[in-house]
């Protein structure tokens, strides 16, 4: 049995398919929307951080929050190598953010962009 992508294959299947694209369209504008909400709450953890001059990054923390999302990850039958290597992107873009409020604090500029 071959296959193609050339659209000539059953309707069955191209129903299935469109079926299924359809979930991951909704999966992926979920993603996005938990995405920006977890971004808003560690706005608010950056300029508390930086109000009492708390340093960007908690190392302590990532390791317990890496630890428990692996833990998920193999709960979920995700794999945990993926999870912790999202986990440390997402990590990496709120210290970066963390960074620059706390540079916007100290020099008094105006907060800018996320």
């Amino acid at each position: 049995m071959t296959t193609s992508n050339t659209g000539t294959g059953d309707a069955a299947v191209r129903e299935e398919l469109a079926r299924l694209r359809d979930s991951i369209d909704n999966i992926d504008a979920a993603v996005v929307h938990m995405l920006a909400e977890r971004f808003k709450c560690t706005q608010q953890v950056g300029h508390l951080k930086a109000r009492h001059q708390l340093p960007p990054a908690d190392p302590a923390r990532e390791s317990r929050q890496i630890a428990r999302l692996r833990t998920l990850a193999e709960n979920a039958k995700l794999d945990p190598a993926f999870a912790e290597k999202f986990l440390n992107f997402i990590v990496g873009e709120v210290i970066r953010h963390h960074e620059r409020i706390a540079d916007e604090t100290l020099n008094g500029s105006a907060p800018g962009g996320n």
